[in-house]
């Protein structure tokens, strides 16, 4: 694709990116096919191409409008696009650019500027976050339907954290912002079952949100602050040996794995980043890799019809497809088929906040495929998924590897 940027942009790090990605587009449209918004809109500007083509328009110097951040606003970052792309175009990267110049250029309205700015606000700080929850639980039949959604019954008290028992291998897992409020059981049962596998798990306190909230609400100065802060965090515990860094959330997991790309014009940050990120494992990635030993603990029981529900931030962003499943077949799980399991459910971080309407008809989908096997249990990888699904049906949704470790009691 033919690009000439304006002078703002074309000599920066950010317009050399974008002049990139933009030469990469033949505009075929083989991503439109795959794009969420687009088959529920149909309108070729809430699809990757005509998003693609909104940027260029803006970083050739275009008048910025509401039209423009409208159809860039109801992108999902889903990033289905980016599987499906014959050119290897890295759209969600391109997206980063056009929402950053859009929001410089073109002030929200009240409306719209407050809500983001209490979700970036709150979100990543637990001591706000966790209060707030408790309030909203108490208020739950007074607030609007997108966000009593994101408040689920209070978590169920699991079995602790496993004692130190001096393994050799030693990892360190994030806690996150939200997951440890929402469903606190995730990062423990993590923990029970490298514990059987002979690898120690552990959090570090001074980490806290992984910077993808503040990063896709546009306010990426801040969420690059946040990246700083877990890699001083986490650096002794490198220096130290740490095997590897376990993200239980996938979307988590993604952002963490892009602290190298993100920080790459940081003379300070950018060696320890790509470090980092070169360490960020999904829990999935750790459990398959001891596959055998997992499996020689495993009960030879069946544990019932499950329906599996891979976050986009897991197929498209790391693209991990097929370990999961694995795994839980191994579990003892019968896994019902599910249709076009690469759309999103419209969970998307923030957005089904920000876009109730439209992520509201995401998740009905998503659960009339999920629920058509008629499975007992949905299992998925994010934790924004998770409440985001339970919100929405009556079959129970768990983190996969909660699942693996009732297994192996």
């Amino acid at each position: 694709m033919d690009t000439q940027l304006a002078d703002f942009i074309r000599d920066t790090h950010a317009g050399r990116i974008a002049g990139e990605i933009l030469r990469k587009c033949v505009h075929c449209g083989f991503c439109t096919a795959t794009c969420p918004t687009y088959q529920l809109l149909g309108d070729e500007l809430d699809g990757p191409r005509g998003r693609i083509y909104l940027i260029k328009q803006v970083l050739e110097g275009r008048e910025v409008t509401e039209k423009t951040r409208s159809h860039l606003d109801r992108c999902l970052t889903c990033r289905s696009c980016e599987t499906t792309c014959p050119s290897g175009v890295k759209y969600s990267q391109l997206l980063d650019v056009g929402r950053q110049v859009v929001e410089a250029k073109l002030k929200r309205p009240l409306r719209e500027s407050l809500p983001r700015t209490l979700l970036k606000t709150v979100l990543p700080n637990p001591a706000l976050f966790a209060p707030a929850v408790k309030i909203g639980r108490a208020l739950k039949p007074l607030l609007p339907s997108s966000l009593a959604d994101k408040l689920p019954p209070l978590p169920e008290t699991g079995r602790p954290w496993p004692v130190k028992q001096g393994h050799s291998r030693r990892m360190l897992t994030l806690a996150g912002c939200v997951q440890p409020t929402l469903a606190p059981n995730i990062n423990a049962a993590t923990a029970r079952v490298l514990d059987r596998l002979g690898i120690e798990l552990f959090e570090e306190v001074k980490a806290g949100c992984c910077g993808a909230v503040r990063f896709h609400l546009n306010d990426q100065a801040r969420a690059k602050d946040d990246m700083r802060r877990n890699i001083d965090a986490w650096w002794p515990h490198v220096e130290g040996g740490v095997e590897a860094i376990v993200v239980t959330a996938s979307g988590c997991g993604v952002q963490v794995r892009d602290y190298a790309r993100l920080l790459a014009d940081d003379a300070v940050y950018a060696g320890k980043a790509a470090k980092i990120s070169a360490l960020c494992r999904d829990p999935s990635e750790i459990v398959a890799a001891e596959g055998e030993r997992l499996r020689a603990l495993l009960p030879a029981s069946p544990r019932g019809k499950l329906a599996f529900h891979s976050p986009c931030t897991l197929q498209h962003g790391l693209q991990i497809r097929g370990i999961i499943e694995s795994l839980l077949a191994a579990a003892g799980y019968v896994l019902t088929p599910v249709a076009d399991g690469h759309l999103c459910c419209g969970s998307a971080g923030t957005y089904s906040v920000l876009q109730p309407e439209l992520a509201e008809k995401l998740r009905i989908n998503k659960l009339t495929a999920l629920n058509a096997g008629g499975p007992a249990l949905i299992a998925t990888a994010n934790i924004g998924c998770l409440t985001h699904l339970q919100a929405g049906g009556m079959t129970p949704v768990r983190h996969w590897i909660e699942l693996i470790d009732e297994a192996l009691t």
